[in-house]
This record gives structure tokens, sequence and C-alpha cells, in this order.
């Protein structure tokens, strides 16, 4: 019998919550297991204010009850959990799928502790080129965007992210149209969101630079919490 650790790390990760705490959630079959196992507990599902930065987790968590608070209404959150594509030891991270990362980091933002939550398969030395880093741009900034993404990195793959079940291109919430940067290799970490977010029109990226506090995963030797190395 295969074994979910991305179910048994979002149970691992419920311990960290407690009635009257303020938590945020952003989207994912992870984020779906921890809110599974957090509404089994009355007291918690009564006495936690709950916000998300998804629109599938949000209505979980109001079939389940919870007191759901609108991102706006929020300025400080005790923890926000979130899986990723992937995260190095640096716990920098990629959350590159889902398109909704500007919401995301707002709420990383806002989080006193941010934690990743995710299989162990997540965690790498060095975060790999398998994933792009995705930025969020005006409508009125592609085409500008897209040749100052070429002028400023080298062996670098920037697309307009296409929609597979609509002809054009993918509209985020806020109205806005995604690139997905592919890189040959990455630059400096540390480089990558000053230059991208310098780009009149970029909003946000995909690339969580030291945000995260920790993360919990499970793979075949259990649950582990790690944290930042420097």
């Amino acid at each position: 019998m295969d074994i979910d650790y991305k179910k048994v790390a979002a149970v691992a990760a419920v311990a960290y919550i407690r009635p009257g705490m303020t938590v945020g959630f952003g989207a994912g079959s992870t984020m779906a297991h921890m809110i599974n196992r957090l509404k089994e507990v009355p007291e918690l599902v009564a006495e936690v204010v709950v916000v998300t930065s998804s629109y599938n987790t949000r209505q979980l968590l109001l079939e389940a009850g919870f007191r759901l608070q609108e991102p706006g209404m929020m300025a400080v959150l005790d923890f926000y959990f979130d899986g990723c594509d992937q995260f190095d030891v640096s716990l920098n991270a990629l959350k590159s799928g889902g398109g909704i990362h500007t919401k995301e980091k707002l709420l990383a933002a806002m989080a006193t502790r941010f934690v990743l939550v995710a299989d162990g398969s997540k965690y790498v030395e060095r975060l790999y080129t398998t994933f792009p880093v995705v930025i969020e741009v005006i409508p009125e900034a592609v085409t500008f965007v897209l040749r100052r993404i070429r002028e400023l990195f080298r062996e670098v793959n920037p697309q307009l992210r296409l929609s597979n079940r609509r002809d054009g291109a993918v509209m985020t919430d806020n109205g806005n149209m995604l690139i997905d940067i592919w890189f040959t290799q990455f630059p400096e970490l540390a480089e990558i969101n000053p230059l991208l977010k310098g780009i009149p029109g970029v909003l946000e990226t995909s690339l969580f630079y030291r945000m995260a506090h920790e993360a919990v995963i499970a793979g075949r030797n259990g649950v582990e919490v790690i944290y930042k190395k420097e």
C-alpha cells in the first residue's frame, strides 16, 4: 500500500494550531489534508480564524464551518501554511504551478511563522530549473517585460502562460497575466526577485526567497521539521 506522504506531513502540521489563533492556508491537496484533519476537532473549527489565498481552499473551509476572514481585513497571522513545488536547504521555495503566488506571498508575509508542508521529495539541496520562476504582469506590460527579461538574464526562455481550457492567455484573479521564466541555470537567487520586480509592470514572482521559517515534511524516515540553514 502506497503511503501518501503529503497527508502524513499535513496531519503533523496540524499540531501547530491552537484555539484562538489566526491561520492562513494556501492551495493544493496538502492544504486539503490539513483542513480535513482540523475539522475533526470542533474546538479548532469554532475558535480558529482562517484566511486563504485559494478559491478551492476557501470552499473547503466554508463547507467545514470555519470562521473565514477576508485577506484584506487582516494584517497579522499567527501561522501561514502552504505547499510548494520545491524548496532548498535555506527554505527558498518555488510556488509556480497555481499562479496565485501574489496572494500567497501576501499571506506568507503577514505570518509570524510561515511553514511549508510537503512530502520529502520536494526538499532539495539547491533549487532545480525543472520549475519556472513565474511572474504576474499587468496586460499592458507583457511585450515589454518579455524583452527586458531576455536583456537581464542569459540562457532564459520566458513564455506567456496560455490557457488549456480556453483560447488565449491565463488570467489571474487580479486580472493580470502570467509569464513562466525557464532558466537553463539559475543566477544567484538573491538577485532574481529584485531584478524581476524592478521591471515596470511586474507585480510579483513565484520565488519565495528566505520567507519560510520552517518546513514539515514526511517520507520514508517519518516526519521531519526542517529549519533554515544560513
